[in-house]
Protein backbone atom coordinates (compact mmCIF):
# COMPACT_ATOMS: atom_id res chain seq x y z
CA UNK A 1 0.00 0.00 0.00
CA UNK A 2 3.28 2.42 0.67
CA UNK A 3 4.46 1.99 -2.41
CA UNK A 4 0.73 3.04 -4.38
CA UNK A 5 1.07 6.13 -2.76
CA UNK A 6 4.41 7.32 -3.67
CA UNK A 7 4.08 6.43 -7.70
CA UNK A 8 2.16 9.84 -8.52
CA UNK A 9 4.78 11.95 -6.80
CA UNK A 10 7.24 10.53 -9.28
CA UNK A 11 5.39 12.15 -12.55
CA UNK A 12 5.37 15.32 -10.76
CA UNK A 13 8.83 15.90 -10.57
CA UNK A 14 9.70 16.18 -14.09
CA UNK A 15 6.87 19.20 -14.52
CA UNK A 16 8.69 20.99 -11.36
CA UNK A 17 11.58 20.81 -12.55
CA UNK A 18 10.71 22.80 -16.05
CA UNK A 19 8.72 25.43 -14.35
CA UNK A 20 12.13 26.01 -12.08
CA UNK A 21 13.88 25.97 -14.94
CA UNK A 22 11.70 28.76 -16.98
CA UNK A 23 11.16 30.46 -13.87
CA UNK A 24 15.34 30.87 -13.50
CA UNK A 25 15.78 31.64 -17.44
CA UNK A 26 13.39 34.08 -16.56
CA UNK A 27 15.07 36.66 -13.86
CA UNK A 28 18.23 35.83 -15.59
CA UNK A 29 16.93 37.92 -19.08
CA UNK A 30 15.41 40.35 -15.93
CA UNK A 31 18.72 41.01 -14.73
CA UNK A 32 20.68 41.25 -17.79
CA UNK A 33 18.49 43.82 -19.80
CA UNK A 34 19.62 46.43 -21.55
CA UNK A 35 18.48 50.26 -20.57
CA UNK A 36 17.89 52.58 -24.17
CA UNK A 37 20.09 55.23 -24.99
CA UNK A 38 17.75 58.83 -24.59
CA UNK A 39 20.57 60.44 -25.83
CA UNK A 40 19.58 63.77 -28.15
CA UNK A 41 19.78 62.23 -32.26
CA UNK A 42 18.70 65.52 -35.02
CA UNK A 43 16.68 64.64 -38.06
CA UNK A 44 17.85 63.33 -41.22
CA UNK A 45 19.19 65.96 -43.97
CA UNK A 46 17.89 64.96 -47.55
CA UNK A 47 20.30 65.40 -50.58
CA UNK A 48 18.54 66.38 -53.45
CA UNK A 49 19.66 67.28 -57.27
CA UNK A 50 20.08 70.68 -58.26
CA UNK A 51 20.78 72.58 -61.26
CA UNK A 52 22.20 76.39 -61.85
CA UNK A 53 20.22 77.98 -63.77
CA UNK A 54 21.82 80.59 -66.85
CA UNK A 55 20.62 82.29 -69.35
CA UNK A 56 21.75 80.46 -72.87
CA UNK A 57 20.63 80.32 -76.12
CA UNK A 58 16.98 78.56 -77.53
CA UNK A 59 16.57 77.21 -80.74
CA UNK A 60 12.65 77.85 -81.34
CA UNK A 61 10.73 75.13 -82.84
CA UNK A 62 7.38 75.18 -84.65
CA UNK A 63 5.98 71.61 -85.75
CA UNK A 64 2.86 71.25 -88.27
CA UNK A 65 1.51 68.56 -90.48
CA UNK A 66 0.61 68.69 -94.06
CA UNK A 67 0.42 66.62 -97.31
CA UNK A 68 2.59 67.05 -100.16
CA UNK A 69 1.64 68.10 -103.56
CA UNK A 70 3.87 69.07 -106.39
CA UNK A 71 5.70 72.51 -106.48
CA UNK A 72 4.32 72.28 -110.59
CA UNK A 73 1.34 70.57 -112.35
CA UNK A 74 0.95 70.47 -115.74
CA UNK A 75 -2.08 69.54 -118.08
CA UNK A 76 -1.72 69.30 -121.26
CA UNK A 77 -4.68 70.38 -123.29
CA UNK A 78 -4.59 70.57 -127.12
CA UNK A 79 -4.22 73.99 -128.53
CA UNK A 80 -5.13 73.26 -131.86
CA UNK A 81 -6.89 70.24 -133.22
CA UNK A 82 -5.38 67.19 -135.54
CA UNK A 83 -4.61 63.44 -135.25
CA UNK A 84 -1.59 61.90 -133.08
CA UNK A 85 0.90 61.16 -134.81
CA UNK A 86 3.26 59.92 -132.52
CA UNK A 87 2.81 58.72 -129.29
CA UNK A 88 5.90 58.15 -126.31
CA UNK A 89 6.17 54.14 -125.80
CA UNK A 90 6.17 55.31 -122.10
CA UNK A 91 3.66 57.82 -122.24
CA UNK A 92 1.50 55.98 -119.07
CA UNK A 93 0.26 56.81 -115.84
CA UNK A 94 2.92 56.96 -113.28
CA UNK A 95 6.26 56.98 -115.58
CA UNK A 96 9.07 59.33 -114.79
CA UNK A 97 10.46 60.91 -117.78
CA UNK A 98 13.25 63.60 -118.32
CA UNK A 99 12.91 67.07 -119.45
CA UNK A 100 13.19 68.13 -122.92
CA UNK A 101 11.33 64.13 -124.04
CA UNK A 102 8.68 64.41 -126.82
CA UNK A 103 5.54 62.96 -125.16
CA UNK A 104 3.17 63.84 -127.96
CA UNK A 105 2.77 64.73 -131.57
CA UNK A 106 -0.47 66.01 -133.80
CA UNK A 107 -0.51 65.93 -137.41
CA UNK A 108 0.82 69.38 -138.40
CA UNK A 109 0.64 68.94 -142.38
CA UNK A 110 -1.77 71.90 -142.16
CA UNK A 111 -0.06 74.24 -139.98
CA UNK A 112 2.77 73.52 -142.13
CA UNK A 113 0.91 74.57 -145.41
CA UNK A 114 -0.50 77.70 -143.80
CA UNK A 115 3.14 79.19 -142.70
CA UNK A 116 3.83 78.44 -146.56
CA UNK A 117 0.24 80.25 -147.57
CA UNK A 118 1.50 83.27 -145.25
CA UNK A 119 5.29 83.67 -146.45
CA UNK A 120 4.21 83.62 -149.66
CA UNK A 121 1.83 86.57 -149.01
CA UNK A 122 4.69 88.21 -147.39
CA UNK A 123 6.80 87.68 -150.76
CA UNK A 124 3.89 88.92 -152.61
CA UNK A 125 3.81 91.78 -150.16
CA UNK A 126 7.49 92.59 -150.27
CA UNK A 127 7.19 92.70 -154.34
CA UNK A 128 4.97 95.29 -153.84
CA UNK A 129 6.82 97.66 -151.38
CA UNK A 130 9.65 97.25 -154.14
CA UNK A 131 7.63 98.10 -156.83
CA UNK A 132 6.34 101.31 -154.64
CA UNK A 133 9.86 102.29 -154.29
CA UNK A 134 10.67 102.27 -157.98
CA UNK A 135 7.68 103.69 -158.87
CA UNK A 136 8.18 106.78 -155.94
CA UNK A 137 11.77 107.19 -157.46
CA UNK A 138 10.81 107.21 -161.07
CA UNK A 139 7.76 109.68 -160.80
CA UNK A 140 9.81 111.82 -158.31
CA UNK A 141 12.55 112.04 -161.44
CA UNK A 142 9.51 112.82 -163.82
CA UNK A 143 8.56 115.33 -161.81
CA UNK A 144 11.74 116.67 -161.64
CA UNK A 145 12.05 117.37 -165.43
CA UNK A 146 8.39 118.66 -165.81
CA UNK A 147 8.61 121.13 -163.46
CA UNK A 148 11.75 121.97 -165.45
CA UNK A 149 9.82 122.38 -168.46
CA UNK A 150 7.01 124.51 -166.20
CA UNK A 151 9.78 126.66 -165.43
CA UNK A 152 10.91 127.48 -169.14
CA UNK A 153 7.17 128.09 -169.97
CA UNK A 154 6.63 130.55 -167.31
CA UNK A 155 10.09 132.37 -168.28
CA UNK A 156 8.57 132.08 -171.96
CA UNK A 157 4.68 133.33 -170.68
CA UNK A 158 6.44 136.58 -169.18
CA UNK A 159 8.81 137.24 -172.31
CA UNK A 160 5.09 137.42 -174.39
CA UNK A 161 3.54 139.40 -172.28
CA UNK A 162 6.07 141.70 -172.25
CA UNK A 163 6.04 141.61 -176.42
CA UNK A 164 2.37 142.02 -176.45
CA UNK A 165 3.00 145.10 -174.53
CA UNK A 166 5.12 146.77 -176.67
CA UNK A 167 3.24 145.10 -179.74
CA UNK A 168 6.18 143.00 -181.14
CA UNK A 169 3.62 139.71 -180.75
CA UNK A 170 -0.02 139.12 -181.40
CA UNK A 171 -2.57 138.55 -178.61
CA UNK A 172 -3.03 135.27 -180.29
CA UNK A 173 0.50 133.90 -179.80
CA UNK A 174 0.64 135.01 -176.14
CA UNK A 175 -2.98 133.02 -175.72
CA UNK A 176 -1.64 129.84 -177.04
CA UNK A 177 1.43 130.18 -174.54
CA UNK A 178 -0.76 130.32 -171.60
CA UNK A 179 -2.52 127.40 -172.88
CA UNK A 180 0.60 125.48 -172.93
CA UNK A 181 1.75 126.87 -169.72
CA UNK A 182 -1.23 126.05 -168.20
CA UNK A 183 -1.00 122.29 -169.46
CA UNK A 184 2.51 122.22 -168.04
CA UNK A 185 1.43 123.35 -164.66
CA UNK A 186 -1.16 120.54 -164.48
CA UNK A 187 1.49 118.08 -165.85
CA UNK A 188 3.30 119.03 -162.63
CA UNK A 189 0.48 118.87 -160.00
CA UNK A 190 -0.50 115.18 -161.34
CA UNK A 191 3.01 113.90 -160.60
CA UNK A 192 3.05 115.60 -157.72
CA UNK A 193 -0.20 114.18 -156.65
CA UNK A 194 1.17 110.78 -157.42
CA UNK A 195 3.40 111.45 -155.12
CA UNK A 196 1.14 111.91 -152.69
CA UNK A 197 -0.30 108.79 -152.48
CA UNK A 198 2.20 107.05 -152.02
CA UNK A 199 2.79 106.91 -148.70
CA UNK A 200 -0.78 105.99 -148.26
CA UNK A 201 -0.49 103.00 -150.50
CA UNK A 202 3.09 102.34 -148.38
CA UNK A 203 1.21 102.66 -145.47
CA UNK A 204 -1.62 99.91 -146.72
CA UNK A 205 1.01 97.81 -147.90
CA UNK A 206 2.80 97.80 -144.15
CA UNK A 207 -0.99 97.15 -142.81
CA UNK A 208 -0.85 94.23 -145.18
CA UNK A 209 2.77 92.78 -144.29
CA UNK A 210 1.92 93.28 -140.49
CA UNK A 211 -1.05 91.06 -140.78
CA UNK A 212 0.32 88.66 -143.29
CA UNK A 213 3.32 88.47 -140.38
CA UNK A 214 0.65 87.84 -137.70
CA UNK A 215 -0.64 85.26 -139.60
CA UNK A 216 2.86 83.16 -140.14
CA UNK A 217 3.43 83.74 -136.19
CA UNK A 218 0.11 82.47 -135.44
CA UNK A 219 0.70 79.37 -137.65
CA UNK A 220 3.85 78.85 -136.42
CA UNK A 221 2.83 78.78 -133.03
CA UNK A 222 -0.17 76.39 -133.94
CA UNK A 223 2.48 73.87 -135.60
CA UNK A 224 4.63 74.47 -132.17
CA UNK A 225 1.67 73.64 -130.57
CA UNK A 226 1.61 70.08 -132.06
CA UNK A 227 4.42 68.92 -130.33
CA UNK A 228 4.12 68.09 -126.28
CA UNK A 229 7.70 68.28 -125.07
CA UNK A 230 8.08 67.71 -121.42
CA UNK A 231 9.05 71.11 -119.84
CA UNK A 232 10.59 69.69 -116.82
CA UNK A 233 11.60 66.68 -115.21
CA UNK A 234 8.23 65.08 -114.69
CA UNK A 235 5.57 61.96 -113.95
CA UNK A 236 3.02 61.18 -115.59
CA UNK A 237 -0.32 61.43 -114.13
CA UNK A 238 -3.73 59.95 -115.79
CA UNK A 239 -3.59 59.65 -119.97
CA UNK A 240 -6.43 60.58 -121.84
CA UNK A 241 -5.18 59.97 -125.79
CA UNK A 242 -3.84 56.96 -127.98
CA UNK A 243 -1.94 56.43 -130.85
CA UNK A 244 -4.24 57.47 -134.62
CA UNK A 245 -6.86 59.49 -132.19
CA UNK A 246 -8.15 62.56 -133.29
CA UNK A 247 -7.83 65.64 -130.53
CA UNK A 248 -10.26 68.49 -130.42
CA UNK A 249 -8.39 72.19 -129.84
CA UNK A 250 -9.61 72.22 -126.17
CA UNK A 251 -9.25 68.89 -124.91
CA UNK A 252 -7.61 67.23 -122.42
CA UNK A 253 -4.96 64.74 -122.95
CA UNK A 254 -2.42 63.54 -119.80
CA UNK A 255 -1.60 65.47 -116.88
CA UNK A 256 2.17 65.22 -115.46
CA UNK A 257 3.59 66.78 -111.86
CA UNK A 258 7.37 67.92 -111.49
CA UNK A 259 9.80 65.81 -109.46
CA UNK A 260 11.88 68.88 -109.56
CA UNK A 261 10.34 70.29 -106.29
CA UNK A 262 7.29 69.28 -104.20
CA UNK A 263 5.67 71.44 -101.70
CA UNK A 264 3.91 70.61 -98.22
CA UNK A 265 1.34 73.49 -96.84
CA UNK A 266 1.76 73.00 -92.93
CA UNK A 267 -1.01 74.12 -90.52
CA UNK A 268 1.18 75.48 -87.69
CA UNK A 269 -0.69 77.02 -83.98
CA UNK A 270 0.09 80.47 -84.20
CA UNK A 271 1.68 81.40 -80.69
CA UNK A 272 4.60 78.26 -81.76
CA UNK A 273 4.67 80.60 -85.49
CA UNK A 274 4.52 83.90 -83.65
CA UNK A 275 7.62 83.02 -81.61
CA UNK A 276 9.39 81.57 -84.56
CA UNK A 277 8.98 84.28 -86.44
CA UNK A 278 9.89 86.92 -84.07
CA UNK A 279 12.96 85.19 -83.50
CA UNK A 280 14.05 85.87 -88.02
CA UNK A 281 12.60 89.92 -88.13
CA UNK A 282 14.76 91.49 -90.52
CA UNK A 283 16.85 94.19 -88.95
CA UNK A 284 15.73 96.99 -91.32
CA UNK A 285 12.85 95.93 -93.30
CA UNK A 286 11.50 98.15 -96.12
CA UNK A 287 9.23 101.08 -94.99
CA UNK A 288 5.61 100.75 -95.71
CA UNK A 289 5.49 97.23 -97.19
CA UNK A 290 2.55 94.87 -96.87
CA UNK A 291 5.16 91.85 -97.86
CA UNK A 292 5.78 89.82 -95.08
CA UNK A 293 8.61 87.79 -97.25
CA UNK A 294 10.63 91.28 -97.03
CA UNK A 295 9.74 91.68 -93.55
CA UNK A 296 11.54 88.13 -92.19
CA UNK A 297 13.82 86.45 -93.44
CA UNK A 298 13.04 82.99 -94.29
CA UNK A 299 16.67 82.00 -95.37
CA UNK A 300 17.63 81.94 -91.69
CA UNK A 301 14.65 79.23 -90.97
CA UNK A 302 15.76 75.62 -91.05
CA UNK A 303 13.16 72.98 -92.26
CA UNK A 304 12.76 69.32 -92.33
CA UNK A 305 10.20 67.61 -93.69
CA UNK A 306 9.75 63.85 -91.86
CA UNK A 307 7.09 60.82 -93.10
CA UNK A 308 4.50 60.75 -90.35
CA UNK A 309 5.19 57.70 -88.41
CA UNK A 310 8.68 56.82 -90.06
CA UNK A 311 11.14 59.72 -88.17
CA UNK A 312 14.05 58.13 -90.24
CA UNK A 313 12.77 59.24 -93.26
CA UNK A 314 13.08 63.13 -93.50
CA UNK A 315 13.80 65.35 -96.41
CA UNK A 316 15.73 68.80 -96.08
CA UNK A 317 13.51 71.82 -96.73
CA UNK A 318 13.09 75.76 -96.93
CA UNK A 319 10.46 78.16 -95.57
CA UNK A 320 8.75 79.29 -99.16
CA UNK A 321 5.74 81.69 -98.27
CA UNK A 322 3.24 82.04 -95.46
CA UNK A 323 -0.15 82.00 -97.05
CA UNK A 324 -3.02 84.45 -95.82
CA UNK A 325 -5.53 83.75 -93.71
CA UNK A 326 -6.19 81.17 -91.46
CA UNK A 327 -7.26 77.40 -91.24
CA UNK A 328 -10.78 77.70 -90.42
CA UNK A 329 -11.12 74.78 -88.78
CA UNK A 330 -7.78 74.72 -86.55
CA UNK A 331 -7.41 78.52 -86.72
CA UNK A 332 -3.36 77.77 -87.85
CA UNK A 333 -1.49 79.56 -89.14
CA UNK A 334 -0.68 78.32 -93.19
CA UNK A 335 3.09 77.73 -94.10
CA UNK A 336 4.77 76.53 -97.42
CA UNK A 337 7.62 74.67 -97.46
CA UNK A 338 9.54 73.73 -100.66
CA UNK A 339 11.43 70.33 -100.95
CA UNK A 340 13.77 70.33 -103.45
CA UNK A 341 14.77 66.84 -105.67
CA UNK A 342 12.21 64.62 -103.55
CA UNK A 343 12.74 61.81 -106.27
CA UNK A 344 16.69 61.92 -104.86
CA UNK A 345 17.88 59.01 -102.98
CA UNK A 346 14.76 56.77 -103.65
CA UNK A 347 15.85 53.43 -102.79
CA UNK A 348 12.37 51.52 -101.47
CA UNK A 349 11.00 50.72 -99.12
CA UNK A 350 13.70 52.00 -96.57
CA UNK A 351 13.44 55.73 -98.57
CA UNK A 352 10.21 55.96 -101.14
CA UNK A 353 10.43 59.75 -102.73
CA UNK A 354 8.04 62.44 -101.30
CA UNK A 355 5.18 61.66 -103.68
CA UNK A 356 1.99 63.94 -103.89
CA UNK A 357 -0.39 63.13 -101.21
CA UNK A 358 1.86 61.62 -98.48
CA UNK A 359 1.08 62.69 -95.08
CA UNK A 360 3.61 64.64 -93.19
CA UNK A 361 5.36 65.86 -90.69
CA UNK A 362 6.94 69.40 -90.83
CA UNK A 363 9.88 71.07 -88.23
CA UNK A 364 10.84 74.27 -88.33
CA UNK A 365 13.32 76.14 -86.03
CA UNK A 366 15.57 79.37 -85.53
CA UNK A 367 17.80 80.36 -82.78
CA UNK A 368 16.31 83.18 -80.51
CA UNK A 369 17.82 86.19 -80.75
CA UNK A 370 17.40 86.64 -76.82
CA UNK A 371 18.89 84.32 -74.34
CA UNK A 372 16.28 82.71 -72.11
CA UNK A 373 16.14 80.79 -68.62
CA UNK A 374 15.52 77.02 -69.50
CA UNK A 375 15.19 74.14 -66.81
CA UNK A 376 13.77 70.63 -67.07
CA UNK A 377 9.89 71.19 -67.59
CA UNK A 378 9.56 68.49 -64.31
CA UNK A 379 10.83 71.03 -62.17
CA UNK A 380 8.01 73.01 -62.39
CA UNK A 381 5.28 71.64 -59.71
CA UNK A 382 1.55 73.59 -60.25
CA UNK A 383 3.59 76.94 -61.20
CA UNK A 384 6.18 77.03 -58.39
CA UNK A 385 9.94 75.54 -58.59
CA UNK A 386 11.78 74.48 -55.66
CA UNK A 387 14.60 77.12 -54.95
CA UNK A 388 17.96 75.98 -52.53
CA UNK A 389 18.70 79.43 -50.40
CA UNK A 390 21.64 80.27 -49.75
CA UNK A 391 21.72 78.73 -46.44
CA UNK A 392 21.38 75.14 -48.42
CA UNK A 393 17.12 75.53 -47.64
CA UNK A 394 14.23 75.00 -49.46
CA UNK A 395 12.05 77.89 -50.98
CA UNK A 396 8.85 77.50 -52.88
CA UNK A 397 9.09 80.28 -55.66
CA UNK A 398 5.66 81.41 -58.17
CA UNK A 399 7.38 81.52 -61.65
CA UNK A 400 5.64 82.37 -65.11
CA UNK A 401 6.58 80.04 -67.92
CA UNK A 402 6.13 81.31 -71.30
CA UNK A 403 6.10 78.11 -72.73
CA UNK A 404 7.58 74.23 -73.36
CA UNK A 405 9.13 72.64 -75.81
CA UNK A 406 10.88 69.23 -75.66
CA UNK A 407 10.47 69.01 -71.96
CA UNK A 408 12.12 72.18 -71.08
CA UNK A 409 10.27 75.19 -69.50
CA UNK A 410 11.28 78.53 -70.82
CA UNK A 411 11.14 80.78 -67.68
CA UNK A 412 9.97 84.70 -67.75
CA UNK A 413 9.60 85.45 -64.20
CA UNK A 414 10.26 84.35 -60.95
CA UNK A 415 13.96 82.77 -61.18
CA UNK A 416 17.61 84.77 -61.90
CA UNK A 417 20.40 83.95 -63.65
CA UNK A 418 22.72 81.47 -60.84
CA UNK A 419 19.52 80.06 -58.78
CA UNK A 420 19.68 76.65 -57.79
CA UNK A 421 16.91 74.89 -58.80
CA UNK A 422 15.95 71.62 -57.27
CA UNK A 423 15.38 68.85 -60.21
CA UNK A 424 14.02 66.32 -58.02
CA UNK A 425 11.19 65.21 -56.30
CA UNK A 426 11.14 65.58 -52.50
CA UNK A 427 8.46 64.87 -50.29
CA UNK A 428 7.64 66.17 -48.57
CA UNK A 429 8.43 69.96 -49.96
CA UNK A 430 8.44 72.11 -46.83
CA UNK A 431 9.10 75.51 -47.37
CA UNK A 432 12.60 76.43 -45.59
CA UNK A 433 13.65 72.95 -44.75
CA UNK A 434 16.77 72.21 -44.79
CA UNK A 435 18.48 70.00 -47.04
CA UNK A 436 21.89 68.66 -49.12
CA UNK A 437 22.23 70.14 -53.00
CA UNK A 438 24.37 67.91 -55.07
CA UNK A 439 24.84 69.80 -58.36
CA UNK A 440 23.83 67.75 -61.12
CA UNK A 441 26.39 68.90 -63.80
CA UNK A 442 25.39 66.00 -66.49
CA UNK A 443 21.99 66.87 -66.29
CA UNK A 444 22.82 70.92 -67.17
CA UNK A 445 25.02 69.90 -70.01
CA UNK A 446 22.02 68.22 -71.62
CA UNK A 447 19.75 70.96 -70.79
CA UNK A 448 22.07 73.30 -72.87
CA UNK A 449 22.09 70.46 -75.58
CA UNK A 450 18.51 70.27 -75.93
CA UNK A 451 18.06 73.99 -76.25
CA UNK A 452 20.42 74.15 -78.67
CA UNK A 453 18.29 71.43 -80.59
CA UNK A 454 20.87 69.12 -80.48
CA UNK A 455 20.62 65.25 -79.25
CA UNK A 456 22.27 64.99 -76.09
Amino acid sequence: MRFAFLRPAGRLLPIAAGLLAGIGLLVLLVVNRQIPDHGETGPKVPTLAVIKVQPQQLRLEARGHGVSRPAETWQAIANVAGRVVERHPKLESGNLLPKGTLLLALDPSRYRLAIAEAEAEQASLSAEQSLLDTEEENTGRLLALEQERLNLAEQELARFEQLVEEGSVSRSQRDEQRRATVAQRQAVASLENQLALLPSRRDTLGAQMARAQARLEQARQDLADTRFVAPYDLRLGEVEVELHHYAAAGQRLFSADSIEAAEIETHIPLPMLRRLMGSVVRPTPPEDTLDIGQRLDFSAIEAQVRLAGFDDIRWPARVTRVTSGLDPTTRAARVVVTVKAPYAGVAPPDRPALQPGMYVQVRLNAMSRESQLVIPATAVHAGEVYRVTDDDRLERVAVTVAFEQHDLAVITEGLSPGDRVIVDDPVPALDGMALEPRRDTALERRLQALARGETP
